[in-house]
């Protein structure tokens, strides 16, 4: 098969959940300048308005939504109007998610008490698992009953590296929210493959975007944690463009229920 074919998405109706910026927006712009037809949803409505504004500029065909990822509700509302808009929901990107703060060591090795277990309020531990978790879930099930009935398709959840392993320098609950995203992940791939609907997650490593109030695009913050990947730097949300246009297309007709690691090795754990 020729390349144009095997990774061809033009015209396919995408969702992405929390795409105003960062890896949402990245995915967003690569399936748009690829000819998909692009929908963002986001609780920042003025965000992405403009992101949808730079990508029409820029030739995509490109709307945004005012859509809170934790409403169930208003998320099934928003993936009806789309599938009544344009007759069928060929990919959604389920991106929507924040951070739960710093670990409970600092960059230096040293312990960071306000971080410690015991410090971590039951109103963070709860936004975070409801933005993490309950949005994914919201999300997938929006989603199933258009895709299962037009015969299939696919959903890209951004996950990350902390689904599988534990951490030092990010917050118990969010290592928590992204195994419970893996777990989702896997099982929904499971329960959905008989209807040609394909489930798999981006894992990305530490990525520098505006979660945790843009924590990772601070020199010394990427400095520090690019340290701990072979590769030696952190991602970039243009990064993750590869392997979003993999998972959105002909190319991953048969791979589910994985999780593709963009991490710059980090995984692997350190080398020199």
């Amino acid at each position: 098969m020729k390349i144009d074919e095997l990774f061809k998405v033009r015209d396919l109706v995408t969702i992405v959940t929390g795409g105003a910026s960062g890896i949402g927006l990245a995915c967003a712009q690569a399936m748009a300048a690829n000819g998909a037809i692009v929908i963002l949803f986001d609780i920042d409505a003025a965000g992405a308005q403009k992101a949808a504004r730079d990508m029409a500029e820029a030739g995509g065909r490109v709307s945004a939504m005012m859509v809170d990822a934790t409403d169930r509700a208003g998320l099934e509302a928003a993936m009806a109007g789309v599938s009544a808009a344009h007759g069928r929901i060929d990919v959604v990107f389920a991106n929507a998610g924040i951070s739960g703060g710093p670990g409970f060591l600092a960059m230096d090795g040293a312990r960071n008490p306000a971080a410690a277990m015991e410090s971590a309020s039951p109103e963070v531990w709860e936004r975070v698992l409801r933005v993490n978790i309950l949005s994914v879930a919201a999300t997938l099930a929006a989603a199933a009953p258009q895709m299962k009935k037009q015969g299939g398709g696919r959903i890209i959840v951004t996950s990350s590296v902390s689904a599988t392993k534990t951490e030092t320098h990010v917050a118990t609950a969010y290592v928590a929210s992204k195994g419970a995203v893996g777990q989702i992940v896997r099982q929904a791939a499971l329960e959905l493959a008989g209807y040609n609907i394909n489930v798999n997650a981006l894992a990305p490593g530490p990525t520098a975007t505006n979660i945790a109030g843009g924590r990772l695009k601070d020199a010394a913050a990427q400095a520090g944690f690019g340290a701990l990947a072979p590769m030696r730097r952190i991602a970039q949300p243009d990064d993750m463009q590869g392997a979003a246009l993999f998972l959105a297309s002909p190319a991953s007709a048969f791979v589910t229920g994985v999780h593709i690691a963009v991490d710059g090795g980090l995984l692997l754990g350190r080398a020199d």
